[in-house]
């Protein structure tokens, strides 16, 4: 059979797919930022992500109108860029086309190629009045190509901008797993319901959504109110001196992350793309993540043209581990509520947090003031005995204050935060980008985080995967040295002070990534290089700290066939070593059809690894609002399908099928989790309906 499978593998690749401009969709260019799998620890960070991504895809920005702060709640662009787009508008008028976004020289592939599907240009403001101001009136390019593709789903978008949006999701696994036998309260389905409001005027939005993993109760055993997860809120925009405030569960991010870090990061790769820029933003939480939001209000006031003031607070039910005296060991936010053990720590804890965060702006400079104070109605106390716990987060009672600063010139942007807790520790993040010249862009990330810095809201750029215990130096460049040749290079170190979890002492890492891009027309190739080097105690006490690095490289050509069809091909290779070496490669092919009211997509790959210090990664496309970037390991076969049909102006059907047969094992996971057969297949079903 496995010779079989591999002939299939071989003849899909030899069949279909390329990738063009215009057929695509911001979750292919989505997956090229990340540098081979999301840098963040934690899932619900990525899931967060991406669905800010969904988001703005779905409420894309009118170029012509967007303002400055409108602009910069699109995470992969720069503070220059944003910049640039409005002096662009300001000296030419109203632009014609996206194409005209060529001329902005600060834009490269990658923001050229991901504007389109989060931003539109209204015709109608344009007229013969600007055709002497427009350098090139007529420019149009292959990034902005119309297609057949692009007059349903576009159509389709446009509408979502406003009006009603219901969205019903459901995950059907075809296997059943030892906990859904005997251990988990639920049944083995994951389903969703998700109700979105977005007013004409643009002034208001809404949204209730209702989240249930597999292994869950609905409507018993704890979850009498039938979801184990319900997120919802109500968003007005631009009434009079309040430019937004919400109420509900929401997300907040000031400064770099130091004290309130709950915005968009894709991690290194993407930090070449937005040059060390974060989002600052107030945002009603949509995704199905169950940690990094609050529940309350907050709101931000325009003081005057210079001065914005952001007030905030929230009480929220938090899950925790409990110790035999009632006090918190851990925090737990993987939202998980399959078990009595699980669905003990539902909400057993409450943290109530409030804060302000004022920023003043003046052309090119900005300064911020941001502060939180935070109270849990359990005291805090982690396993203290454990070395790299010992100066973890303790107590009830928690504050911070920071101060950000940034400035943006030409060619030179510069941005960071210095920050202190309740006692003193102190943590500090600086960026410095320089554009050289039109095709060469420089940057540098300094951070130091205190082994005795605690907070509990902040997330910002570390390679520990924490605020704390890390000092580090992140260099990086983009290089356009050939028209269509797109260089882009990072290296970063960072030292660790302190034990941390699997290393018993001082450490230090090392992560260094090569990409380069060549892209003209129908074509485009890439390969990727990374190495991670890194420390990790030995299986013994007498071994001290041995090596733990990981090497991966990936490859991947692309041919648009036609507006219609594109072919991808792609080989991933691995180098791991801890205490011994470890080899894995993978050969995947993904293909794309879309023509008019029909969208495919098609991915199969063939994976053999020595062991999971070997796993490997591979995006697949998912249905809307959810993000997949499965681990694999051993040896098989993995094949997912996606189809989605637009069905007039109201109503949206989504189908993705999933399938994963292992050659090396005859059982799936373990614990609970085991699935007593090698192979797995999934179908998820989407219906939504826009009025």
């Amino acid at each position: 059979m496995r010779h079989h499978l591999l002939l299939l593998l071989v003849f899909v690749a030899s069949a279909v797919w390329a990738q063009t401009d215009d057929a695509q969709s911001w979750q292919q260019v989505y997956e090229e930022l990340m540098t081979f799998a999301p840098d963040q620890s934690d899932d619900d960070d990525a899931e967060a992500d991406y669905d800010l991504l969904e988001q703005l895809s779905e409420h894309p920005l009118d170029l012509n109108r967007a303002s400055r702060e409108e602009l910069e709640q699109l995470p992969f662009l720069s503070a220059q860029q944003v910049m640039d787009m409005r002096e662009y508008l300001d000296r030419y008028g109203p632009m014609r086309s996206l194409g005209e976004l060529r001329m902005i020289r600060s834009l490269d592939h990658v923001q050229l190629r991901m504007l389109p599907f989060f931003v539109f240009v209204d015709g109608t403001l344009t007229d013969s009045s600007h055709d002497h101001s427009h350098p090139y009136p007529s420019l149009d390019s292959a990034y902005f190509r119309p297609s057949t593709d692009s007059l349903a789903s576009r159509a389709w978008r446009s509408d979502r901008r406003l009006g009603h949006t219901l969205t019903a999701t459901a995950h059907l696994p075809f296997y059943s797993r030892r906990g859904d036998r005997n251990g988990y309260l639920g049944y083995r389905y994951r389903h969703e319901l998700r109700y979105e409001y977005a007013s004409h005027n643009g002034h208001m939005k809404a949204a209730l959504i209702g989240a249930q993993d597999a292994g869950e109760p609905f409507l018993a055993n704890g979850n009498r109110w039938g979801y184990d997860n319900y997120s919802y809120f109500i968003q007005l925009d631009d009434l009079g001196f309040v430019k937004r405030a919400v109420v509900g569960k929401y997300r907040l991010s000031a400064g770099m992350g130091l004290t309130m870090g709950q915005s968009f990061s894709l991690g290194k790769q993407a930090m070449l793309q937005s040059q060390g820029r974060t989002v600052q933003t107030l945002r009603g939480h949509t995704s199905r993540s169950e940690s990094d939001y609050l529940l309350g209000a907050a709101a931000t006031l325009a003081l005057g043209q210079r001065f914005t003031l952001t007030p905030f607070v929230s009480y929220r039910p938090i899950d925790a581990t409990l110790a035999d005296d009632g006090s918190a060991t851990t925090l737990t936010t993987s939202g998980y509520h399959r078990t009595p053990a699980e669905m003990a720590k539902k909400g057993n804890t409450h943290m109530t947090a409030a804060g302000l965060s004022t920023v003043y702006r003046h052309e090119r400079l900005s300064l911020g003031l941001h502060a939180v104070v935070t109270h849990l109605d359990r005291s805090l106390e982690p396993n203290r005995r454990s070395l790299f716990r010992r100066h973890w987060a303790h107590g009830t009672n928690f504050a911070n204050l920071s101060l950000s600063y940034s400035y943006t010139h030409f060619r030179l942007s510069l941005s960071g935060e210095t920050a202190t807790d309740r006692n003193g520790h102190l943590a500090t993040i600086n960026a410095l980008s320089l554009r050289t010249t039109e095709r060469l862009t420089l940057m540098a990330v300094q951070r130091f985080y205190s082994y005795r810095y605690t907070t509990l809201h902040g997330h910002a750029f570390s390679e520990g995967g924490r605020v704390q215990n890390e000092s580090g130096i992140y260099l990086g460049a983009r290089w356009n040295p050939l028209a269509h040749l797109y260089l882009q290079a990072y290296a970063d170190y960072a030292h660790f002070p302190w034990a941390r979890y699997l290393v018993s002492q001082t450490s230090d890492a090392v992560d260094l990534s090569l990409q380069a891009t060549w892209q003209q027309q129908r074509w485009s190739v890439q390969a990727r290089w990374r190495s991670r080097l890194r420390q990790r105690d030995g299986n013994d006490a007498t071994n001290g700290l041995v090596a733990n690095n990981t090497h991966r490289a990936r490859l991947f050509a692309s041919y648009a066939i036609s507006h219609e069809w594109s072919l991808k091909t792609q080989a991933d290779g691995v180098r791991a070593f801890y205490l011994k070496p470890s080899y894995g490669w993978m050969l995947s092919q993904h293909a794309q059809f879309s023509r008019r009211w029909l969208k495919a997509n098609a991915m199969t790959a063939y994976f053999h690894t020595d062991d999971y210090q070997s796993r490997l990664y591979v995006y697949e496309h998912q249905l809307p609002h959810d993000i997949s970037f499965p681990t694999y390991y051993g040896e098989g076969l993995r094949l997912s399908m996606t189809a989605q049909a637009t069905l007039g102006r109201h109503l949206q059907l989504t189908a993705q099928l999933g399938l994963t047969h292992f050659f090396d094992r005859q059982v799936i996971g373990n614990g609970l989790q085991q699935i007593d057969h090698p192979t797995k297949t999934d179908l998820g079903l989407q219906l939504r309906y826009q009025l």
